[in-house]
């Protein structure tokens, strides 16, 4: 296996983990060293070809799954927002009238 291979492996189960504990700052970081990683392994002419493409399908299912949470979590803040802005109108309707 070849060192870029290595490296997207264990940045794969890095981002596992780090997705696993919600750690977004950690995420963003592991996010930019795949890319890197994706990058080299372009440039580098490898024989390894079916070992590539089964890296980089487990890598894109993490992705998948990233975005999935992502979407989950942005929608979970949006109705958060939802619930203390409608606190918020009670809260001034109940002094106007209070």
């Amino acid at each position: 296996m070849s060192a870029a291979l290595k490296r997207i492996e264990e940045t794969r189960e890095a981002l596992v983990g780090a997705l696993a504990e919600r750690d977004w700052e950690t995420i963003g970081k592991l996010d930019l060293a795949c890319r890197a990683c994706v990058d080299d392994v372009i440039r580098e002419s490898t024989d390894a070809e079916p070992e590539l493409r089964s890296n980089l399908e487990e890598l894109l299912g993490v992705y998948r799954q990233l975005i999935d949470i992502a979407v989950g979590e942005r929608q979970a803040i949006v109705d958060e927002m939802s619930q203390i802005q409608r606190a918020k109108n009670a809260t001034k309707v109940y002094h106007l009238f209070g």
